[in-house]
């Protein structure tokens, strides 16, 4: 299989540059649900960012074999009720906290596949630091808003799974393009209507929801996909207890929300945690190797 420049990038290097893209592509579009509504955001940045993929991958399915083709609709299921979850979740609480509640899906799918003592630790460091982050949200907490977060969360360790599946079946990022096909069929029924009445009243917002496509779809996803063929999922679970990090920063950026000590007592726990992770995962031997890495075919 012929490699590309991104294969030549470290895939921890990948995974986190996705993380901040996708945070700070998730404020901006935030800054703007008064105009287009939750769902109209969703549908935007899905929407957009399938068409760029489209244009600049240009993919073939009709060559593709029946697994392919499965691994790239549960990959764009997966995807798109990540994404319409999320964004419902963002409309009634702080983007660090429900980022943070979204986080226990991956946390979780890490601590599933863990086959080492020192993964549980940094795994559960990743826990606390998240736990102390969500803890400082003020007053009460939107019960719907949580339940969105929750299934945002069961979406994401499913859009891991899926994404390293795609990444086994099919080269380079077809499947991803494909994928963003079926997550737009899911989002723009749901959020067309709204996102058509706040670009009609402000046109200049396409534009916006254009750049919010490229950062939070389009360059994360195809980053991730790449990464998650040099990197086991679990992980690439871990590592994404940076998440929430990025969320709170990427809200004190755009958004203009304030972090306190325990936020950064957060952060550091999160940030100590996902590099001891990655520092673990160097080297394995190559029989561990085999079994724990998703190769390309």
């Amino acid at each position: 299989m012929s490699t590309t420049p991104l294969d030549r990038v470290p895939p921890t290097a990948l995974a986190l540059a996705a993380i901040v893209s996708v945070q700070l592509g998730a404020a901006l579009a935030r800054d703007h649900f008064e105009a287009v509504g939750s769902l109209g955001a969703a549908a935007l940045r899905l929407g957009l960012g399938t068409l760029v993929l489209l244009v600049v991958l240009r993919p073939q399915p009709w060559t593709w074999t029946g697994r392919a083709w499965l691994a790239a609709i549960v990959y764009g299921v997966a995807l798109g009720g990540m994404n319409v979850a999320i964004y419902l979740s963002f409309q009634t609480l702080p983007i660090g906290v429900a980022v943070t509640v979204e986080f226990l899906g991956p946390l979780g799918l890490a601590l599933a596949q863990t086959r080492r003592w020192r993964d549980a630790v940094w795994a559960l460091a990743a826990l606390l630091g998240v736990g102390l982050l969500g803890l400082q949200a003020t007053g009460s907490l939107d019960p719907a808003g949580l339940l969105w977060a929750l299934l945002a969360g069961l979406c994401w360790a499913g859009y891991i799974m899926a994404s390293a599946a795609t990444g086994k079946h099919l080269p380079g990022t077809q499947g991803l393009a494909v994928a963003m096909v079926v997550a737009s069929a899911i989002a723009l029924p749901l959020g067309a209507a709204s996102a058509a009445q706040g670009v009609a009243a402000e046109p200049w917002l396409l534009a916006v929801f254009l750049g919010v496509a490229l950062l939070s779809s389009a360059l994360p996803y195809a980053l991730e996909l790449h990464a998650l063929r040099r990197l086991a999922t679990r992980v690439f679970g871990v590592l994404q207890s940076l998440g929430p990090a990025a969320a709170a920063l990427a809200g004190f950026l755009v958004l203009g929300e304030q972090l306190g000590r325990p936020e950064l007592a957060a952060l550091g726990l999160i940030t100590i945690a996902s590099v001891g992770v990655t520092l673990g995962a160097r080297r394995p031997p190559a029989a561990k190797a085999a079994v724990d890495r998703v190769e390309p075919s």
